[in-house]
């Protein structure tokens, strides 16, 4: 027996719940991809796709997900025999790095490890050490993600690109935005990123497919001597005057639909409501772990309260239950998919999304199930966890 009817709760960090104003957007027939009003859409865009990244550099928008756009940012600035670093705080940073790595370019890890952010004291020491080798500096880029999914985690961008100004070192600063952007804030030209990329099928409400970057003019001026640069990723060939170029071909028009339509609810919505909204429902995920954890059976991955995003949060399970047993009784009995640990954590731990079209119903109804899921199985938690969640909800949110 079930109660797993009516429609599946989508708990996984990617891709999200689809509102359906997105997909109604998308249902229509395609137009003339030479005509004024898609040449419109493709500028509103460029412009807010800018706007989201909060920068007055250019953006760009690729037919591709977010591997896509990391491939679009190494591309465009780097060359072979460059050396960069990477910051590690879980497992994406540390793939943007490997694919660098397989483009010929040497890549030195700064290391971390899954349950803490990066400690931005460390990334001044390293790079004042690459200054002081030969007096002058060796890396060309420092690769970093603002929130690592695997993980849990949320590094401060501003105070890491602090610490590369105090370094007094011009590597450029790249930044993944994956599971972030339109989620919580991404200043850009404030905190001093030069490249920053992300993609549509997370915060931005948009099924997988569409990759963004955004690039600095000390990026631009960088990657007119890039030697990794080829045609479908340049940012040159994209910036020229026929339409066709931006895309570096036929345009994803029902994708771009759709995401102009994301974009229209998330700026009606205020993007700062937008980032408090992920705020509370986050720290109503976290409430409800907290009280769980009191069972000692299951904890949360990252040990530092303040270090904990507001995007997913990874629990791990002990080793004597199987967060696998847990996901499939939600998702089987209850009709709620919950993310599976990935990376280190494959098998340790299980994920809860809150990111993107999500709200009070889906998010109490996601801890409600998880809830109902750890008694059915007997692992041992403290027991309210979901109240715990409910009561945070009804402090913060004014009647």
């Amino acid at each position: 027996m079930s109660v797993r009817a009516g429609r599946e709760f989508l708990a996984i960090p990617g891709p999200t719940t689809m509102p359906d104003e997105v997909l109604r957007a998308m249902h229509r027939p395609a137009v003339d991809i030479y005509s004024g009003p898609l040449l419109a859409l493709t500028d509103s865009l460029l412009r807010d796709v800018a706007r989201v990244f909060n920068t007055k550099g250019r953006s760009y928008i690729y037919i591709a997900n977010g591997h896509g756009a990391w491939e679009a940012t190494l591309t465009n600035v780097l060359s072979k025999g460059d050396k960069i670093l990477v910051l590690e705080s879980g497992r994406f940073a540390i793939g943007w790095g490997e694919n660098a790595r397989r483009m010929g370019v040497e890549v030195e890890v700064l290391k971390g490890d899954m349950r803490r952010a990066v400690r931005p004291e460390e990334v001044e020491a390293r790079l004042k050490a690459d200054k002081a080798g030969n007096g002058s500096s060796t890396f060309k880029a420092v690769l970093v993600a603002q929130i690592d999914t695997a993980s849990g985690v949320v590094n401060d961008i501003a105070a890491i690109g602090q610490a590369i100004r105090a370094a007094g070192h011009d590597a450029l600063l790249m930044v993944d935005a994956v599971a972030s952007l339109g989620c919580m804030p991404f200043d850009m030209d404030a905190w001093g990123v030069d490249v920053a990329m992300s993609g549509s099928q997370k915060g931005l409400m948009t099924p997988p497919g569409l990759g963004f970057v955004a690039a600095n003019d000390r990026a631009r001026e960088v990657h007119k001597k890039a030697g990794l640069r080829t045609p479908y990723w340049d940012w040159t060939d994209r910036e020229g005057d026929l339409h066709y170029q931006k895309y570096a071909g036929t345009p994803p028009e029902h994708l771009l639909f759709g995401l102009r339509q994301a974009l229209d609810m998330l700026f009606e919505e205020g993007l700062e409501n937008v980032f408090r909204r992920h705020q509370l429902l986050a720290e109503a995920v976290r409430r409800a772990v907290g009280v769980w954890s009191e069972g000692q059976a299951i904890g949360f991955n990252i040990i530092e309260p303040e270090e904990r995003c507001d995007s997913v949060t990874t629990v791990l399970m002990d080793s004597g239950h199987n967060p696998e047993a847990l996901r499939a009784y939600c998702h089987q009995k209850c009709g709620v998919v919950l993310g599976h640990g990935i990376g280190d954590l494959s098998g340790k731990a299980f994920r809860v999304a809150h990111m993107g079209h999500v709200n009070a119903p889906t998010v109490l109804g996601t801890l409600s199930v998880i809830e109902v899921g750890l008694g059915a199985l007997g692992v041992p938690h403290g027991k309210g966890g979901a109240q715990a969640a409910i009561d945070w909800l009804a402090e913060q949110v004014a009647a």
